[in-house]
C-alpha cells in the first residue's frame, strides 16, 4: 500500500507542477503560421500577458493592464487555473499527512480517510485544469475554423498541452489515492478476523481449563492387585 501511495503522490505532484507551469506560461495560443503574412514575426498570448517575438530571438510582452477589458473566457480560465493550483496545494498537504510513511495523522484508518480526501481534492484540481484548457482550446478552434472571423487567427499553444497532461496526472493520482482506502479496509478486516479466531480459541482453552474435574475418584480394594 505504501508503494501505491508514493506513486500516486508523485503523479499528483507532477500534475500540480504542470498546472503551475501552464498557468504562468504565455503560450496558450500562438499565431497561425499559415495565415501570417510575415512568418519571421509571431504573436503568442497567455492568461496574463500578450507577447510578440521574431526569428532573431527578441520578444516583448505586455501584461493585461485592466481586468475589465479582458474577455470573459480568459477570466474564467484564470479562475479555474488558480482554483486548480490552490486545490492541488491543499491536496499535497493532505496527501503527505495521509501517507503511511509519515508520523502524523493518527491511526491507519484515520490516515486512510485523509488520503481519500486528498485524492478527491486532486481529482477536483485536475477537473478544474482540464476544464480551463478545454474552454480555451474550444475558443481558439472555433475562431480558427470560422470563415466569417476576419481577425488574426491563432493555434493551440504549448501551455494547453502541459495543462492537459498535468490534469490527467492529478486525476489518475487522485483515483489511486481513493483506492488506497479500500485496500486499507480490506487489510483491517483480515486482521480482525484473525484476531477473532485467536480469541475464540483462547476462550475455549480457558473454559476447558477452568472446568473442574468432577470424575469421582476410583477406589481400589486389595483384591484388585491380586
Amino acid at each position: 500500500m505504501l508503494g501505491i501511495q508514493i506513486i500516486a503522490f508523485i503523479f499528483c505532484f507532477c500534475g500540480l507542477g504542470a498546472a503551475i507551469a501552464a498557468t504562468a506560461s504565455n503560450e496558450w495560443k500562438v499565431t497561425s503560421r499559415a495565415s501570417s503574412v510575415i512568418t519571421a514575426t509571431w504573436v503568442f498570448q497567455g492568461l496574463w500577458m500578450n507577447c510578440a517575438g521574431n526569428a532573431l530571438g527578441a520578444f516583448h510582452c505586455r501584461p493585461h493592464l485592466t481586468i475589465f477589458k479582458v474577455e470573459g473566457y480568459i477570466q474564467a480560465c484564470r479562475g479555474l487555473m488558480i482554483s486548480a493550483v490552490c486545490l492541488g496545494f491543499f491536496g499535497a498537504i493532505f496527501g503527505l499527512v495521509g501517507m503511511k510513511c509519515t508520523k502524523v495523522g493518527g491511526s491507519d484508518q484515520t490516515k486512510a480517510k485523509i488520503a481519500c480526501l486528498a485524492g478527491l481534492i486532486f481529482i477536483l484540481s485536475g477537473l478544474c485544469s482540464m476544464t480551463s484548457c478545454s474552454l480555451y482550446a474550444n475558443r481558439i478552434t472555433s475562431e480558427f475554423f470560422d470563415p466569417s472571423f476576419v481577425a488574426q487567427k491563432y493555434e493551440l499553444g504549448a501551455a494547453l498541452f502541459i495543462g492537459w497532461a498535468g490534469a490527467s496526472l492529478c486525476i489518475i493520482g487522485g483515483i489511486i489515492f481513493c483506492f488506497s482506502i479500500a485496500e486499507n479496509s480490506n487489510s483491517a478486516r483480515r486482521g480482525y478476523a484473525y484476531n477473532g479466531a485467536t480469541s475464540v480459541m483462547s476462550s475455549r482453552t480457558k473454559v476447558h481449563n477452568s472446568v473442574p474435574d468432577k470424575t469421582p475418584p476410583k477406589h481400589f480394594d486389595k483384591n484388585a492387585y491380586v
